[in-house]
C-alpha cells in the first residue's frame, strides 16, 4: 500500500508542476508555518487536557472499547501517519462499513460518507458535532504529520483509489482543519468539489489565508457543525 501510493504521488508531481514549485510552501514562510503549528499544538494540548479527560471518561462509560481510534491516513509526499481520533463508534464499525457502502452520499470519487451513520454511538454524536473528536490530532500536529490547516487526511484505503492528477493534494502536510470544512461541508457531497476546494487552498496559501481559515473553524465549531 505504502509504495503503490508513493509511486502514485511520484507520478502525480513533475518537478516543472506548478504547484511543486509553490513559493510559499517551500520557502520561509513555511518555516514559520511549522513554528505557529508547534506553538498553537502545545498550547491547546495543554489548556484542553480537562476536556480531554472527560471526554475520555464518557466515551469509556457509554461503549467498550479504548477512547482514542488509531488509523492510517495519508501525509506530506505519500508518507503514511497514525492520526488519532477520539472513537465516536462502536468497535465493529468497520466490519459493518461494507453493509452500508450503498448509503454513500459521495458518488463522484474514492470518500465515503453518509447520513445519520448508524455506526456513530451517542456519546460518539455530540463530539463530531462539537469537533472534540478531532482534537487528539494536535499531537499529530506536534509531531510535523499534520498541520493545524491544510487539506483533511484520507485514508490510505481511499488514497489508493485516486487517479494521478487527484494526488497533488498531497503536497501540502494535511490539516485539522482546512478550506473544505469551513465551506460548508454539510452541503458538500461531492468529491470533485473537495478536491477544488484543496486545489484553491494550495495555490493560494498564505499565512493570512490560515488565519483566516482558523477564525472560520472557530466560529463553525461555536455554531455546531462539527460533523456537517
Amino acid at each position: 500500500m505504502v509504495t503503490n501510493t508513493r509511486k502514485a504521488m511520484g507520478r502525480a508531481f513533475p518537478q516543472n508542476s506548478p504547484i511543486h514549485n509553490h513559493p510559499a510552501i517551500n520557502g520561509p514562510l513555511a518555516h514559520l508555518k511549522r513554528l505557529i503549528d508547534i506553538l498553537g499544538a502545545s498550547s491547546g494540548l495543554i489548556l484542553l487536557s480537562p476536556l480531554f479527560l472527560l471526554t475520555a471518561l464518557a466515551i469509556r462509560l457509554e461503549s467498550k472499547g479504548p477512547a482514542l481510534f488509531f488509523q492510517k491516513r495519508g501525509g506530506l509526499n505519500g508518507s503514511e501517519f497514525l492520526m488519532v481520533k477520539f472513537r465516536s463508534m462502536y468497535l465493529d464499525a468497520e466490519a459493518r462499513r461494507e453493509k452500508i457502502l450503498y448509503l454513500n452520499k459521495i458518488k463522484d470519487g474514492p470518500m465515503f460518507k453518509i447520513a445519520d451513520d448508524p455506526r456513530i454511538t451517542g456519546v460518539g454524536r455530540f463530539i463530531r458535532r462539537t469537533s472534540i473528536d478531532e482534537l487528539p490530532q494536535l499531537l499529530n500536529v506536534l509531531k510535523g504529520e499534520m498541520s493545524l490547516i491544510g487539506p483533511r487526511p484520507m485514508p490510505v484505503y481511499e488514497i489508493a483509489e485516486y487517479k494521478t492528477y487527484q494526488m497533488f493534494r498531497f503536497v501540502v502536510k494535511p490539516g485539522l482543519s482546512g478550506l473544505w470544512q469551513v465551506s460548508g461541508r454539510s452541503d458538500i457531497s461531492s468529491f470533485n468539489e473537495m478536491l477544488r476546494l484543496d486545489s484553491e487552498y494550495i495555490e493560494k496559501w498564505s499565512l493570512w489565508l490560515d488565519l483566516k481559515i482558523l477564525l472560520k473553524t472557530i466560529k463553525v465549531v461555536l455554531r455546531g457543525c462539527g460533523a456537517c
